[in-house]
């Protein structure tokens, strides 16, 4: 078990008793952010040269994975801060590592291009609106995706796509909206927020001045497939809860009337057992796709194509895998399930709600079908 790992497993008995009351605050409260600042999980992917630790895929998304086990959220809001992170190693040397001189420090963001920054001398000025900036309320840095235009002209790559960066807004330039009124996640605060004509330096923006990745193992992997892998770490780590949550319940529920427990009765074994294959097998497959393309990438080589699908494959399949686990897990325990008191009420809304994400949609499965029946297909998502 790496250091982080065992970090995420002792913090994860205090996350899950305040559960409720993070969900109630509809944010992280400041002092678990903290905790989770001072245990390292958001410079999991920031570059070593800023104090990052640069780890593999796999071992982080075992720490989102034993978050979300514990609560969902601090899962969620833990590989936003890890995922947001990485961005620095795309930003000028000397303002990456100014921004990072507080080990602290938490980078939340989306990549949306919501944004519109207008090119002016020493760099942008930004109007823009983003949803799901979880995590945005303790962060020192928050990441806007925007379009860029010169003389109300788009900017354009040369293939004459639109070109877009991630830009870096500080706390005091931007306006957060009380939006985050949602079934589940509410803990992960993702509220809407919103810049207006904010001026941000070009120093500022992600892959502007600084295209290309470090040929490092872990900036080989493409951003949306971290993000992607984040989302499917905290949907396996939910399901392993629920799990937990109802064999916990089964040896003392009892059917009103009745003498005998649920964990004696046949249909709940079948279901518990069929639960366990189906989280261990989308587990396995999950973390063979991320160990095969990390092992290209430590050996110098870029992640294929094949790789990158398999990851985004790998990762689709896990949400889905741990739906089916949490909604039986959740039907199992019967009329226990709907009270708040029952915490597989709120496993039950916090994976549904990770299923909305871009990043795990059904297009995915799309993109993947058509690159494995050899039909031409866009890859830039993946």
């Amino acid at each position: 078990m790496s250091a982080f790992v065992a970090a995420a497993e002792r913090l994860a008995p205090t996350f899950a008793e305040r559960a409720a009351d993070i969900e109630r605050a509809r944010r992280i409260p400041a002092d678990v952010s903290k905790a989770m600042a001072s245990a390292g999980f958001y410079r999991l992917f920031v570059p070593s040269a800023y104090g990052g630790y640069e780890v593999s895929p796999s071992e982080a998304s075992r720490v989102f994975e034993t978050l979300a086990r514990a609560d969902a959220s601090c899962g969620w809001v833990a590989f936003i801060g890890a995922t947001s992170g990485s961005v620095l190693a795309r930003l000028p040397a000397e303002f990456a590592a100014e921004l990072y001189r507080d080990p602290s420090t938490l980078i939340t963001g989306v990549f949306a291009p919501n944004g519109r920054a207008r090119i002016v001398d020493g760099g942008f000025r930004v109007d823009g609106r983003w949803q799901w900036g979880s995590g945005s309320q303790n962060a020192q840095w928050v990441l806007g995706g925007c379009l860029f235009e010169r003389d109300g002209e788009l900017l354009r790559s040369g293939s004459g796509v639109p070109r877009n960066h991630m830009l870096l807004f500080a706390p005091e330039q931007i306006h957060f909206h009380d939006t985050w009124h949602v079934t589940g996640l509410r803990g992960s605060g993702s509220l809407d927020f919103e810049v207006r004509d904010a001026f941000v330096p070009e120093a500022r923006a992600v892959g502007y001045a600084v295209q290309e990745s470090p040929s490092r193992p872990l900036y080989q992997f493409p951003q949306f497939a971290l993000l992607a892998l984040g989302i499917g770490a905290v949907a396996l780590g939910i399901a392993r809860g629920a799990i937990d949550d109802l064999v916990a319940l089964a040896g003392l529920k009892v059917r009103a009337g009745g003498t005998a427990s649920l964990a004696s009765r046949v249909h709940a074994q079948i279901d518990v057992a069929t639960a366990e294959a189906t989280l261990r097998s989308a587990r396995a497959f999950y973390y063979e796709a991320i160990d095969a393309a990390w092992a290209d990438a430590v050996r110098g080589q870029p992640i294929s194509v094949a790789l990158r699908r398999d990851i985004r494959l790998a990762t689709t399949h896990a949400v889905q895998a741990s739906v089916r686990v949490v909604d039986s897990m959740y039907t199992l325990a019967g009329g226990s399930s709907v009270y708040e008191s029952s915490t597989l009420q709120r496993r039950f809304r916090d994976v549904h709600v990770a299923t909305q994400h871009i990043m795990v949609a059904p297009t995915t499965l799309e993109t993947v079908g058509r690159l494995m029946l050899g039909i031409e297909t866009n890859t830039q998502m993946l």
